[in-house]
């Protein structure tokens, strides 16, 4: 019975350093589909000259989850045309920002970018898209970072805090 406790233990922990290396090298990948997700979005409004619900479904459909479930929240809330630009992209943000690996600072910038959507004409629009993509690429170097450095330790810290409280528990 003590080593089926000891191997719960350990299995445990290591599952706990390994979920928190996973979402270390998801913030990342994360990063760049929301970069990517603004370059479509910029060149639908700049160039296909669509309107701002209809370009947010066809990101919808291009993007993987949690954004496609993000920009398609936010066409719905835009299309029923009970609220602001703003509103939507910040409910919409709301409600799948515990889905994704991204921090406190990356909803800072989409939030801020939220409020200027839809706001501006093209050209100023373009420069706020850019704004905000400069702003992740920042924090993409800062995850970048903390991937390199922690990554590794997350893992090995799970296996060996477990290997820990099995040798003082037994």
């Amino acid at each position: 019975m003590r080593w089926i406790g000891a191997f719960l233990i350990l299995l445990a922990t290591t599952w706990t350093g390994f979920e928190t290396a996973r979402r270390l090298s998801e913030r990342p990948r994360q990063l760049r589909q929301l970069k990517v997700a603004l370059q479509s979005l910029e060149a639908e409004i700049m160039y296909g000259h669509t309107p701002l619900a209809e370009a947010a479904l066809h990101l919808a459909k291009q993007l993987s989850f949690p954004f496609s479930r993000f920009f398609s929240q936010f066409a719905e809330a835009l299309q029923t045309g009970e609220t602001t630009v703003k509103q939507a992209w910040e409910e919409s943000l709301r409600n799948v920002w515990k889905a994704t690996a991204l921090k406190h600072g990356e909803f800072e910038v989409m939030k801020q970018f939220g409020e200027t959507l839809g706001q501006y004409d093209r050209m100023a629009q373009q420069k706020q898209i850019a704004l905000a993509i400069v702003h992740l690429e920042r924090e993409e170097q800062d995850a970048l970072d903390k991937k390199a450095r922690y990554e590794k330790m997350a893992k090995s810290l799970g296996i060996l805090t477990g290997l820990l409280l099995v040798i003082l528990l037994i």
